[in-house]
């Protein structure tokens, strides 16, 4: 079944904003009954949908980029937003393949032509960023071995035998991540080394590394 998570907001403080936040959990509920989603969380929050740091939000991100959380249920779009920080979240879940649902729309989100146009801007000129990006990597990759460096003592890239796990070198995942690289950005920097990765196959090892951290403490 696929998973879900449910975000009701309003923009004030004010007490019969309460029953507004309830009414909205209850609509969404409906709505992932509809379409058979099981839903792992229920966020709400007290706040402007033009701020784009807010608490709850941000814990969808982190929870949609890290788990296979496939929609996001809204009762409209402004509720997960206004001008410019519904377009940077609408983006951040697109890259982290989560759908928004709403109860206006009956389903997936409809955006305008001017929205979609702006989003499909923003996807390319952030292609290109990670293209320059990983143009670095590669380029400070081959400066390093003409300076002598030799990734084959420093990563280990044995090959197992038939169709075993892809021997990807966890410390590596981890040590990347600490400097806030994407999976894909780690991806490509195994590739440099020889690995044979995709994004993932990195995301998958970083998820399984975490949860036996996790069962360990």
């Amino acid at each position: 079944m696929n998973k879900g998570i449910i975000y009701c907001r309003v923009s004030t403080e004010k007490s019969d904003q309460e029953s507004s936040l309830k009414r909205q959990a209850t609509e969404l509920t409906a709505l992932a009954e509809q379409f058979e989603i099981n839903i792992v969380d229920i966020i709400e929050e007290k706040a402007s949908g033009y701020d784009v740091d807010r608490e709850g939000m941000l814990e969808i991100l982190t929870i949609s980029s890290k788990e296979d959380v496939d929609f996001l249920l809204v009762q409209d779009d402004t509720r997960l937003g206004r001008g410019h920080a519904k377009t940077a979240l609408l983006h951040q879940l697109r890259k982290n393949g989560t759908k928004v649902l709403t109860v206006q729309d009956g389903g997936e989100l409809t955006l305008s032509e001017a929205d979609e146009m702006v989003l499909n801007i923003v996807s390319i000129v952030e292609e290109f960023q990670r293209k320059i990006h990983n143009s670095k990597i590669k380029r400070g990759m081959k400066t390093a071995v003409q300076n002598g460096f030799r990734p084959e003592k420093n990563l280990s890239n044995k090959a197992g035998a038939g169709r075993t796990k892809k021997e990807v070198p966890i410390e590596e995942i981890v040590r990347l991540r600490k400097m806030e690289l994407t999976f894909h950005d780690i991806a490509a920097t195994l590739r440099g080394f020889g690995y044979e990765v995709s994004k993932a196959t990195v995301h998958r090892r970083y998820l399984d590394h975490r949860k036996r951290m996790e069962r360990e403490t």
